[in-house]
């Protein structure tokens, strides 16, 4: 399989990974996560992990996930707040319950919410 380098200003360092990279999720998509009890609206992809090894190590070793798939940036709510979450595509669900995120940056990157999804500000999009 032929791979690629880039560098992830929030890892501090190059990533090597799939020239080509299958994920389940789309910019703009609302996911829930399959442990904890959140959702939010994607809003950046990885086609690996791509965050600090402090990070990847923080994660108890029995739910730590495999590096080599898509984790996927959220604008993430519980009941409890509001946050941005990295989260693994093995860890996420599509939301069943198709409402808005209540996230308070959400508006920055989108500009409506319809058909269960969010689409990117028109600035945003190639």
């Amino acid at each position: 399989m032929e791979r690629t380098v880039f560098f992830s200003a929030q890892a501090g360092r190059t990533i090597e990974a799939p020239q080509s990279a299958s994920a389940t999720f789309a910019i703009g998509d609302i996911v829930r996560h399959k442990i904890f009890d959140f959702r939010g609206v994607i809003f950046d992809i990885d086609p690996v992990f791509a965050n600090s090894e402090e990070w990847y190590n923080s994660i108890p070793e029995d739910i730590r996930p495999h590096r080599d798939q898509p984790f996927y940036h959220l604008f993430a709510e519980s009941d409890e707040s509001s946050y941005v979450a990295y989260v693994s595509q093995q860890n996420l669900l599509g939301d069943s319950i198709g409402g808005p995120v209540e996230h308070p940056d959400v508006h920055e990157l989108f500009e409506t919410f319809e058909d269960g999804r969010y689409r990117l500000r028109r600035a945003l999009t190639h």
